[in-house]
């Protein structure tokens, strides 16, 4: 199944296959080449709103793909390593060759989290040590769960999907797996020159409290620095801009603040570089970027896979990318999960695992409300 997030109006329609690229770090080298060699081969490996309007690439990247895309440490191992770290799947506009098989039920077990409340609390009081210590500012600890599952892997990835303020809801399969994605956070946007992210950090039930938060505003300020910085790699001088700041949206009963941030590219700059300057995402890795990563690559039980990284589409016209949070993986026998937050010197153990866990209720419920088979 192949229905990504970031499709513009003349995308939107069923899409066919015709050639797909896969990375995974055992490969070794770097997975922008088998990138640039799959848009190079159709068109697409200009500056945007250039290259052939009649092909498109479906683009997801996992967490460690990310990594490796910007030169960044390597990423804690996956635990669906069915999931490749790339997947780029050239498209064009029709049904695919054989039509999919009717959606059947399914049916998942009792889940079994990858560390303890307690574990992911000290997790917690260890970033808060590093940033008395000034090796950070912030850090985004992320957890893991994983259940059994009997039935449909794509109806599963669906129902994530389908989630209410699920603004890059999508689903992707392959060879024993499926992703379903339904992030409300935009990665980044390229329409022409112009790119555009828009950070989400703050989460909470209570839309005022939010609003009135210190912490989650002085964490999300942060988050919108770094994002300032990453678009000036590939920006014209002085046309980064925050065009909206501590913005209020809603996503399945949870309030999230987003804010967007713009600028101008320099000429030439094509989806790879644009790619190496955003990724991974400054909201789930923390500030400065690089120590957040090495940090969190001590921390973390387990690997993020294909949670925290890029879902979408790339087009002659630009690309669209959702930040893959809100996201589940499937392999032949288990469903995976995955939820965090961002940890500052203000943070409370407490308050960030019910936070994890708050976000990660809805999707449980998504999953648990799909039909038998």
């Amino acid at each position: 199944m192949i229905a990504p997030p970031g499709r513009p109006a003349g995308w939107r329609g069923p899409l066919r296959e015709l050639e797909r690229v896969a990375w995974r770090p055992a490969d070794g080298g770097d997975p922008a080449e088998a990138l640039q060699g799959l848009l190079a081969r159709h068109g697409l490996d200009g500056p945007a709103g250039s290259g052939d309007d009649a092909v498109a690439v479906v683009l997801l990247l996992g967490a460690a793909g990310c990594q490796a895309l910007a030169g960044l440490s390597p990423a804690v191992p996956s635990p669906v390593p069915a999931v490749p770290e790339l997947v780029a799947v050239a498209v064009e506009r029709g049904a695919p060759a054989a039509a999919p098989a009717a959606r059947g039920g399914a049916v998942v077990g009792d889940w079994a989290a990858s560390w303890t409340d307690a574990a992911h609390g000290a997790a917690v009081e260890a970033v808060r040590a590093a940033v008395a210590r000034g090796e950070v500012y912030q850090a985004n600890v992320v957890g893991h769960r994983s259940a059994p599952y009997d039935g449909d892997p794509v109806a599963l990835a669906a129902a994530v999907a389908a989630l209410p303020g699920a603004a890059y809801g999508g689903v992707l399969t392959g060879d024993g797996w499926a992703v379903g994605c339904a992030s409300p956070e935009q990665l980044v946007r390229v329409d022409g020159a112009t790119v555009t992210t828009t950070p989400v950090k703050g989460t909470s039930a209570d839309r005022e409290a939010l609003r009135a938060s210190a912490k989650d505003r002085a964490e999300h300020v942060m988050i919108v620095d770094l994002e300032r910085n990453d678009l000036a790699r590939v920006a014209r001088t002085g046309t980064v801009e925050v065009r909206s700041l501590y913005d209020l949206t809603a996503w399945s009963g949870l309030w999230h603040a987003g804010s967007t941030v713009t600028a101008e590219l320099r000429p030439g700059v094509g989806a790879v570089e644009v790619l190496r300057a955003l990724v991974p995402g400054g909201s789930v890795t923390g500030a400065p970027k690089r120590a957040a990563c090495a940090l969190l690559a001590g921390l973390e039980p387990v690997g993020r896979g294909p949670a925290m990284g890029a879902f979408g589409l790339l087009h002659a016209g630009g690309l669209d990318l959702g930040l893959t949070i809100r996201t589940v993986a499937l392999d032949g026998a288990r469903v995976h999960l995955w939820a965090g937050g961002g940890i500052t010197w203000g943070s409370d153990p407490a308050a960030e695992v019910a936070e994890a866990h708050a976000k990660a209720a809805p999707v449980l419920r998504a999953l648990a409300a799909v039909p038998p088979r």
